[in-house]
């Protein structure tokens, strides 16, 4: 019987998409969905069993954590981009990383305050309630801005979306 290659934590060093999927809490559809999309990766043995080093766990819990609060998965994968493939992420990675999410997180936030707050008189163009909306739109001025719901959408700088910031490696 073959034995498994250790990790130094003394455990075996890969586990199968079975085996991540347990410790993950994620199917392994989800897992497949995410080696597809480039987040995670793995291999297959001369079996062709599907395998993950033991590391991919703090990545797909990284992953889990971002979209719970609302990280797109084009921001995710740009972020684990800008770590190493070896190494599971670090607490100074996640740090690293949750700085410019929180950014993100914040013009969320501040959007959703706003929706509450003037929900129950207006959809953010003034057309349901002329008569009595605090967000007046006299002669339309907003249109030149664009279409949509102008005053109650978050104006992020092209220097603030996730394209634009380079996330250095400390």
């Amino acid at each position: 019987m073959k034995t498994k290659p250790l990790h130094p934590s003394g455990l075996p060093a890969e586990l199968s998409v079975g085996e991540v999927a347990r410790r993950s809490g994620v199917p392994v559809s989800t897992l497949h969905f995410y080696e597809a999309q480039g987040l995670i990766s793995g291999w297959r043995t001369d079996g062709n069993q599907r395998r993950y080093a033991r590391d991919v766990l703090r990545r797909v819990a990284l992953i889990r954590v971002a979209q719970a609060v609302g990280i797109s998965l084009a921001d995710v994968a740009a972020a684990l981009a800008s770590l190493p493939e070896d190494a599971a992420p670090s607490r100074a990675d996640w740090s690293r990383l949750s700085a410019v999410w929180r950014d993100q997180l914040n013009e969320r936030i501040e959007q959703l305050t706003r929706l509450r707050d003037t929900l129950d008189d207006c959809i953010g163009c003034g057309c349901l309630s002329i008569d009595r909306c605090r967000l007046r739109n006299p002669a339309d001025r907003l249109v030149a801005e664009g279409s949509g719901p102008r005053r109650l959408l978050v104006r992020r700088s092209a220097e603030s979306t996730p394209a634009a910031k380079a996330i250095p490696r400390s």
